[in-house]
């Protein structure tokens, strides 16, 4: 079903894979429930709800596409929803914004059934797609950085080292170590066995704990929050929620195809510059968003983390339907993902060298003509800058048509390239982030 011997994988490595996976991605049943009940949302609620969407749009990939790419609610567009959608717009409950996100993903399936997607993916020159996966490795592997404060805050250098005798940074420094050791020794699962020892000398040095339990079962005490798309939309119309839908729709189709080139670039899965099955991938976080919106949680995307499961030899969607078999069992074990996934240091190593791997990508872009070179720059510099992918992808957009117009090469941009770029500029210009 899965071709593994066509992909050159086999079964205990797409295991191993979605495992490594899931470990470094599953931070976000529990960080999602937190951003979202600052609009007031109840934690309960979110938690099933974040597990559900990422349920569906993970099956959905693993079954329909066959790549090794999960789908969860997005960081960064649960802020955006938290506190520039409901937080910033007195009037506005998280039930409406919920309409407004099940209204952009409805539009999302639309579009998704087009080949409108697909031949966006394919409109992105080589040199940006270079730059989009080399900007995702040093975005993750910034954020691998940040999260074990091995980099910290700065009031004046905005970040600077962290503090180096601190427990949680020389158990990220440890799993580092041993994550490598083991990856230049060519073990097969090596980001997962760093992340299992890891594990183990947190627990033996009580820095992991399992105060709360092991076990608790999952409840939804709002139920369904958006029922009715006639009732979504009237909601939508009735709040002039026409931005907000826009922002959402743009931000997501960029997130997402931005990391599904840098996974398919990584794993090898591209064929003559094009993915092999876009629409279906494509599908899978317009599903998602969907029905994550009907029981409340913000717009789903495909995870940047996938990356560390393809570096772990993932190749197909038995990766990502290892992926959705633990994010169902995760609903029945919140306070051990809570323990596990609060703990940054078991999974950060993984996303610091998978940000490496990924930034080998550097190497393929044509240096030498500035018009090229330039907007792959900017993605690369920005993403981490920004901490958003789309932000990235947006100036490179910009820069892209706007240099080639100057070289006299106007003709060798896509239309669809301009299209965005006028899009990116009016939502950076005049819209919130």
């Amino acid at each position: 079903m899965f071709k593994l011997k066509e992909n050159q994988t086999n079964t205990k490595t797409e295991l191993i894979a979605g495992i490594t996976t899931f470990f470094t991605m599953v931070y976000i049943v529990v960080v999602n429930p937190i951003i979202l009940s600052d609009a007031g949302v109840p934690f309960e609620q979110v938690f099933t709800a974040t597990i559900i969407a990422s349920v569906v749009g993970t099956l959905w990939m693993a079954l329909f596409a066959n790549y090794p790419i999960a789908i969860a609610p997005g960081m960064g567009l649960n802020a955006y929803f938290a506190y520039s959608v409901v937080g910033a717009h007195h009037g506005i409950t998280y039930q409406t914004a919920f309409a407004a996100v099940f209204v952009a993903g409805i539009i999302f399936v639309i579009l998704s059934l087009t080949t409108f997607r697909e031949k966006l993916m394919e409109a992105i020159p080589e040199n940006l797609k270079h730059g989009i996966t080399a900007g995702i490795g040093l975005f993750i592997a910034f954020i691998g950085l940040r999260l074990t404060k091995i980099i910290t805050a700065h009031p004046t250098n905005l970040v600077t080292l962290g503090d180096l005798h601190s427990p949680e940074v020389i158990l990220a420094l440890v799993g580092l170590a041993v994550t490598l050791v083991l990856m230049v020794l060519g073990v097969n699962g090596a980001l997962f066995f760093g992340m299992v020892i890891t594990g183990l000398i947190a627990y033996f040095t009580n820095q992991l704990s399992f105060d709360k339990g092991i076990m608790s079962f999952p409840s939804l005490p709002e139920g369904l929050i958006v029922a009715n798309p006639i009732t979504a939309l009237t909601d939508v119309i009735q709040h002039s929620l026409y931005t907000v839908v826009f922002s959402f729709i743009l931000v997501t189709i960029f997130d997402t195809t931005g990391t599904m080139i840098g996974v398919a670039n990584q794993a090898g899965l591209m064929k003559n510059d094009k993915l092999p099955r876009a629409r279906k991938a494509l599908l899978s976080d317009s599903i998602g968003t969907t029905i994550g919106a009907m029981f409340g949680t913000s717009p789903t995307t495909a995870f940047i983390e996938s990356t560390s499961g393809v570096a772990a030899g993932g190749r197909t969607g038995l990766t990502s339907l290892t992926v959705a078999i633990l994010f169902i069992l995760s609903a029945f074990f919140g306070p051990l993902v809570g323990a596990v996934s609060g703990l940054s240091a078991i999974t950060a190593p993984a996303l610091i060298i998978v940000g490496s791997l990924m930034m080998g990508s550097i190497s393929k872009i044509r240096w030498d003509k500035l018009e090229e070179a330039f907007p792959a720059f900017l993605i690369i510099l920005s993403m981490p800058l920004t901490s958003s992918i789309s932000t990235g992808i947006a100036l490179g957009f910009i820069s892209y048509p706007l240099l080639k117009a100057v070289k006299g090469k106007w003709r060798e941009v896509h239309p669809l390239l301009y299209l965005f770029a006028l899009l990116f500029f009016y939502q950076l210009a005049f819209l919130q982030h």
